[in-house]
């Protein structure tokens, strides 16, 4: 099989646990772009959250942020394809959380906002700063969230995390059942709140067909539970070694664990060869 997009998850995939990508990815994705291969992001982070790894990468391709809620194209600084919650929902999310007592971030237009700086926060911003100013993310600090809610032009998603996953899992079923939202687990201690229907693989999906390429021809690597949209949906979905069961029962093929250069060894072997 000929594939033509290379989708790509960063944190637990692409990404080492240092928040690097090894070198033999930067040098196969880099021998894959020359080849004519589109190479993609499609990430939960937040676009500023990106810059670091779109710039090492030298891509030139709109990055598929927050679950699929929306597209970023970092040469013209613009979103698209958006699918943001509203004012309303977002308040009705934050009562929920306050209920349970569980904090996090909420991603709107430019910036992560928080009102509790949670360890989930904490790590952010300490690996915010070894990075080059003008890589940084935007963590902004806010005396009140339901207040920024009303103040922003869209809002993400949230990113939420909490020590006692038990607890986190209830929260998440109550925000679907009573709010109608998708929650997904994007790390064994963190839900994502989003707009229903949001998915990395339907914008993934959305993305590939407008550029006229069917999704056979997409390669796609992911590790954790909001990348099982996107492993299903390509034409070979990829799940890295250090995935849970479930989300290896939905990958095509299953690689080593991110520690080590298997991106690379795949690209080589499966698209490259």
């Amino acid at each position: 099989m000929t594939y033509r997009v290379i989708a790509l998850d960063l944190d637990g995939t692409l990404l080492n646990q240092q928040k690097k990508i090894l070198p033999e990815s930067l040098a196969a994705l880099a021998l894959a772009r020359q080849a004519g291969i589109t190479v993609l992001i499609v990430t939960g982070r937040h676009h500023s959250a990106i810059h670091p790894f779109y710039q090492a990468l030298q891509l030139d391709t709109p990055a598929i942020c927050c679950n699929g809620t929306y597209l970023y194209n970092y040469q013209t600084k613009q979103t698209s394809e958006t699918n943001p919650l509203t004012a309303t929902q977002a308040k009705n999310v934050l009562h929920l959380l306050d209920q349970f007592d569980v904090h996090g971030l909420m991603y709107a237009d430019d910036a992560m906002l928080y009102q509790h700086s949670t360890g989930h926060v904490t790590r952010s911003l300490a690996w915010a700063e070894t990075l080059p100013e003008l890589q940084r993310p935007t963590f902004t600090y806010v005396k009140n969230l339901f207040t920024a809610a009303d103040d922003a032009c869209a809002i993400w998603k949230f990113a939420t995390s909490h020590a006692d996953s038990t607890a986190l899992n209830k929260l998440a079923e109550l925000i679907e059942k009573e709010l109608g939202l998708t929650c997904e687990w994007s790390w064994q201690d963190q839900v994502d709140i989003a707009q229903a229907g949001n998915s990395k693989g339907k914008l993934l999906q959305k993305w590939v067909e407008s550029q006229d390429i069917d999704m056979k021809e997409v390669i796609a690597f992911g590790d954790n539970f909001n990348d099982i949209s996107m492993l299903s949906v390509a034409g070979l979905g990829i799940a890295m070694g250090n995935s849970a069961d479930e989300v290896k029962a939905h990958a095509d093929l299953v690689i080593g664990h991110n520690e080590q250069p298997v991106i690379a060894e795949t690209i080589m072997k499966r698209v490259l060869a």
